[in-house]
């Protein structure tokens, strides 16, 4: 299989992680405009599964470190393949959470909100059971991050034709995404060997490869999927559920819009745990969720999602783009 072993390409695939879960979610806004985002969702998952089997069998399987996909599948504990699809689920949960919050507050508030929540927490997590890095850069850089989330949810609030429970209901739908969202990767990351590129050239017996891992973590989304009533979870934060049939109903387009984002979540999952065995979970789960600035980049430039915002909105968007990016750049930068 492919492993990295070099630390600036470790660091381009997690900017490659971060440009692919900030720009995932587009593909909801160019699915139909009648699209609801509960139906959408089957199609991210069933993309999100495509792309980890297009891995396992490519990149997975051939090269000259750790082992084929097939053989370290069927090598594995079984305790590291449930903690994987445990990860999958816990993400799944949190994810329907994320796209229930975009539909409610749009990207530019759900991203900065409800990762930098997980980003926090998740750095926190991570570095508890693998304290690798700096702490004396690493946690002023989560701290700079909490201050622009804060920024964000005050210019969110400032956003004209919203009633206070709306804009409630979008943020608290962003933060519960976050709580979750920052335990799914501890799951994953214990599923695979200690962060060291020598453990992934030489794979220790029962542990699984980032190729088997990313197949056991999609299997417990898709499992989670199956076991969860989507539209009960979250209908109060958008409008009455939807009956399952009218997941047929769909064209062409929106089923494949719904796929291509599932795919291009998968690519950035994939090379973040690929990155890890050379950074440490902390710092790749950390630098993956710069997606937050990449995301409010998509809602504030491109989708407008702040257009008629009163005066002094501005400044506050602005200060929360510098704080993040400053807070992302000494989270990259604490590697010990």
């Amino acid at each position: 299989m492919f492993v990295l072993e070099s630390y600036p390409l470790a660091i381009a695939f997690c900017v490659i992680t971060m440009l692919c879960w900030g720009s995932w979610a587009n593909t909801q806004k160019l699915a139909g405009r009648n699209w609801r985002f509960e139906l959408y969702y089957w199609d991210y998952v069933f993309g999100m599964l495509l792309m980890a089997i297009i891995f396992a069998f490519t990149m997975g399987s051939f090269g000259q470190g750790g082992r084929p996909f097939l053989e370290d599948l069927g090598q594995a504990l079984p305790e590291n393949i449930a903690s994987a699809v445990i990860g999958g689920a816990v993400f799944n949960i949190a994810n329907i959470l994320l796209v229930a919050a975009i539909a409610v507050a749009g990207m530019a508030v759900a991203f900065p909100v409800g990762i930098g929540t997980a980003l926090v927490l998740g750095v926190l997590v991570n570095y508890w059971y693998e304290p690798k890095g700096n702490p004396w850069i690493l946690f002023p850089g989560v701290g700079l991050v909490t201050a622009a989330i804060i920024l964000n949810a005050a210019a969110y609030w400032r956003l004209p034709g919203q009633t206070r429970s709306g804009i409630l209901r979008g943020l608290i739908l962003a933060i519960l995404c976050g709580l979750l969202m920052s335990f799914f990767y501890r799951f994953v990351a214990a599923s695979m060997p200690q962060p060291d590129p020598k453990e992934f050239l030489a794979l220790p017996p029962g542990k699984l490869s980032p190729y088997t891992a990313m197949v056991c973590f999609s299997l417990g989304v898709l499992a989670s999927q199956l076991a969860f009533n989507v539209s009960k979870i979250i209908s109060w934060a958008t409008s009455e559920p939807l009956p399952p049939a009218e997941y047929f109903r769909g064209t062409t387009r929106d089923h494949l819009w719904g796929i291509v984002g599932g795919m291009i979540w998968a690519v950035g999952m994939t090379f973040s745990i690929i990155a890890l065995g050379v950074v440490g979970a902390a710092i790749s789960y950390g630098l993956g969720q710069g997606a937050t600035m990449v995301a409010a980049f998509w809602g504030v430039f491109i989708w407008k999602e702040f257009r008629g915002a009163p005066a002094g909105t501005t400044p506050l968007i602005a200060a929360m783009f510098v704080t993040y990016i400053v807070g992302l750049a000494l989270v990259a930068s604490a590697t010990g």
